[in-house]
């Protein structure tokens, strides 16, 4: 393993690319979702430590973005939604008044990549699906460090991703992945045996695939451990965000896909393991809570004291693990499939589950044609562009093909059931 690329991915490098004694210059992208408004909370009770100076957000919640940018005093808002510019606008002259001049306003699809590339020190890549790719090239290759919650864009830009980040750059934000980051601190990568992802097995774990046949979106909404924005739940019902996870590790540490693993634990108290070579295992355990994996993007190498709860170890507890079941959940053995495949192929497994997930979502499709319909497009979409000569355009081409062919086969899924 000693011959292999470095990860991106590493505890022990640290990028810094602006030294100072004051407050880290933060940017926020998708500011008004969950891993936005956790993040907003943990700088305002550490205001020695983060300072955010830009807000970017897809636009539907103007009230609440205005309401960040007051508090923050952030110097950009950015909006992916033009149209929401007067109401934005107007709700920013309701928070500040008079007496203070509004901050600049970046409006349109490319705000959030014109933000992730101002001056700041870390740049927090909150924004859920693949629309998150240009802002995180962006950030990298202005300089900046990148706190990464936006696993899509490291999923269907890999080659992209790997080629711009410098060593340390990266700092991973999703739960499991800063369980790994963590974990890794304590050796070499040599002495890495394989890593073991968490799952909770969502709200319907222990079900077989016939009795996932008749599920609700109500059904699947419902997680047992987290609060979660529809489509990462959805995702995380059908368990794709754990096979997403799994092409993520791979790509953020640079360990064979046949050596991560990926166990059903339902308390989620654990996040992730490392196994090393010799027996022992290292886990990175807290109770269910986002803001430990940001304060661990936002402030590493530093940790932030009291950034989320910790257990309380004088109560009893029960800890368990069980294996995945391949057969009710594909999911993680199709994204390995195309992680294994490269290129072009993830951005299309992506692509594709957003689509479904939307059609479900909208009632049109089963909860069983989530994975039925992705598995199709992933097969009809036949060998990849290779990794070797990935470009943004190539990402844009499969990820357009792939929403367009799972549009067709949902829609005429609807078509025959309506005619049931």
């Amino acid at each position: 393993m000693s011959d292999s690329p470095a990860p991106l991915a590493d505890p022990h490098l640290v990028f810094d690319p602006v030294a100072g004694d004051g407050p880290r210059d933060v940017v926020v992208l998708g500011s008004t979702g969950s891993i936005g408004t956790q993040a907003i909370d943990l700088v305002l009770r550490n205001p020695d430590r983060f300072r955010v100076t830009g807000l970017s957000a897809n636009g539907g919640r103007v009230g609440l973005l205005a309401e960040q940018a007051y508090r923050l005093r952030v110097r950009t808002v950015a909006v992916a939604r033009e149209d929401v510019v007067p109401a934005l606008r107007e709700a920013l002259a309701a928070q500040y008044g008079t007496s203070e001049p509004l901050p600049e306003i970046l409006a349109g699809p490319q705000a959030a990549t014109r933000l992730a590339a101002s001056d700041c020190h870390t740049v927090l890549n909150g924004i859920t699906g693949s629309i998150g790719l240009a802002p995180t090239l962006a950030a990298l290759e202005a300089g900046r460090t990148l706190a990464l919650a936006n696993k899509e864009s490291l999923i269907v830009g890999g080659p992209l991703v790997k080629a711009l980040a410098k060593p340390g750059q990266i700092i991973p934000v999703d739960s499991e992945h800063a369980a790994l980051f963590q974990a890794l601190a304590a050796g070499t990568r040599a002495d890495v045996r394989k890593l073991v992802v968490t799952a909770s097995g969502g709200p319907f774990r222990g079900r077989t695939k016939a009795e996932l046949a008749d599920v609700t979106v109500e059904d699947a909404l419902a997680h047992p451990t987290w609060a979660m924005g529809p489509v990462i739940t959805v995702n995380s019902a059908t368990l794709v965000n754990k096979g997403l996870e799994v092409i993520e590790a791979h790509l953020l540490y640079d360990i064979p896909f046949d050596r991560i693993e990926v166990v059903v634990h339902p308390q989620s108290y654990v996040h992730s393991m490392v196994e090393f070579t010799d027996g022992s295992t290292l886990a990175q355990a807290t109770p269910p809570d986002m803001r430990g994996p940001i304060a661990i993007g936002l402030g590493w190498p530093e940790r932030v004291p009291d950034a989320a709860p910790a257990f309380d170890w004088s109560k009893a507890s029960t800890w368990e693990f069980f294996p995945l079941d391949d057969e009710a959940f594909p999911s993680v053995g199709l994204a390995r499939h195309v992680g294994g495949l490269g290129g072009t192929a993830p951005a299309v497994f992506n692509a594709a589950n957003e689509e479904c997930v939307d059609a479900f979502l909208r009632g049109t499709l089963p909860f069983n044609g989530i994975m039925e319909t992705v598995t199709q497009v992933v097969e009809e979409h036949g060998t990849p562009t290779t990794g070797t000569t990935l470009t943004v355009p190539d990402v844009l081409e499969a990820e357009t093909w792939a929403r367009a062919r799972a549009r067709e086969l949902t829609a005429r899924t609807a078509t025959a059931e309506a005619r049931a």
